[in-house]
């Protein structure tokens, strides 16, 4: 019984292990924020945006992805999660949530130059 519960633990630290390791991707460019009036329009996904939450647009990742995005002007980090599509203007590569922005420090400036990192999506079938 005991060599069971031993098995059972090496399989799931295992698991862990492989997840934790999966490639992290970086992307570099301009990130912008929504405006006010977005607030509670519909994003791509279907969940009704929110200026208070940390959620972001991508053209291409999942929606649920995690993001961190990191100010490259102020070393300033979030974590958002991807719920939309965008932003659809040419060096811009992440559109954030009004509380994404704040944490950021970009409210002023509207955009600000950022470095983006994820965990490479898993192919669905």
């Amino acid at each position: 019984m005991k060599s069971k519960y031993t098995l059972v633990a090496a399989f799931v630290l295992t698991a862990m292990f492989i997840g934790s390791c999966a490639p992290k991707i970086t992307e570099s460019g301009r990130a912008s924020y929504y405006g006010n009036k977005f607030e509670g329009r519909k994003t791509a996904s279907g969940e009704k945006y929110k200026a208070a939450k940390l959620t972001a647009a991508h053209k291409t990742l999942p929606f649920g992805t995690t993001v961190k995005v990191k100010n490259l002007d102020n070393g300033k980090v979030v974590k958002v999660v991807v719920n939309d599509r965008g932003p659809f203007v040419a060096g811009r590569i992440i559109d954030v949530s009004g509380k994404a922005a704040k944490q950021l420090d970009m409210q002023s400036s509207g955009t600000a130059k950022v470095e983006i990192k994820y965990k490479k999506p898993r192919r669905s079938n």
